[in-house]
């Protein structure tokens, strides 16, 4: 009795491999082909739509049966490291991501950018309070939890379209992903500049709005104060839009 759980066990890995991959694995002896098969689709069917539901701008660009054969090929590799339908397509973004080669090479951006707005839209947390009267130059701040900069590569809000380029431009693409308190996830095109000064809120929060454009143009190699004027009008629009705001020990700060 001790060898019926692993031999169950056994038999349970080599029908789920089978499952994975058809086409190179062989079926477990003793199964009916009939039951067999109509197993095969179903587990195949559901991961395919379940994906091609999270990543319909992926599946337009690589068109249908492209699309097929890389569910197919990722299902045949790749092992879930969660139970849970729901993390799926982030599992997929991941896998995507460590992939040498890929039928398109801006696929696993492109993913990413259509992951992230059910990821944003999905996440436990809450806006910022407004802080009427706050100057974000001498404030100290923190980036909002549903506010995102993004940067990639490619242009990826233009892939799939009529117009989508075949190459990435000279320029990263840099955009903001917000979710607003009416629950709505929206993206705006912001400069490469300025996505880089919210990821530096976001990744070091607690100075205020002059210390970080400082910071960023000495970065750059400009002058401390290069990008303080145009950077102070950015800090403002951000924190209308609720993407920046005090940090929690603001009133403790000073400039």
């Amino acid at each position: 009795m001790t060898d019926v759980p692993a031999r169950l066990h056994a038999q349970q890995r080599a029908l789920t491999a089978h499952l994975r991959d058809p086409a190179q694995v062989p079926a477990p002896p003793g199964l009916d082909a009939r039951r067999l098969g109509l197993h095969e689709r179903l587990v195949f069917n559901n991961v395919l739509g379940l994906l091609g539901n999270g990543f319909p701008v992926c599946v337009r660009l690589l068109g249908e049966a492209a699309w097929a054969a890389l569910v197919r090929r990722y299902l045949a590799v790749h092992r879930a490291q969660t139970p849970l339908f729901t993390e799926l397509a982030a599992e997929f973004v991941q896998w995507l991501q460590g992939q040498a080669t890929l039928p398109h090479p801006a696929l696993a951006e492109l993913a990413h950018y259509e992951w992230v707005e059910t990821a944003l839209y999905q996440l436990d947390a809450s806006p910022l309070p407004p802080a009427p009267g706050l100057d974000p130059m001498r404030a100290a701040l923190q980036r909002s939890p549903l506010a995102w900069p993004l940067r990639y590569r490619w242009p990826v809000h233009r892939l799939g379209t009529d117009d989508a380029p075949t190459r990435p431009d000279p320029e990263p693409t840099a955009l903001l992903l917000r979710r607003d308190p009416d629950g709505q996830v929206r993206f705006a095109a912001v400069s490469p500049m300025a996505a880089q000064l919210l990821e530096l809120i976001g990744q070091h929060p607690g100075s205020t709005g002059t210390t970080y454009l400082q910071q960023l143009a000495q970065a750059h190699g400009m002058a401390a104060d290069a990008l303080l004027l145009p950077g102070a009008a950015l800090l403002r629009q951000c924190h209308d839009s609720g993407v920046i705001g005090p940090a929690p020990d603001a009133g403790r700060r000073s400039a």
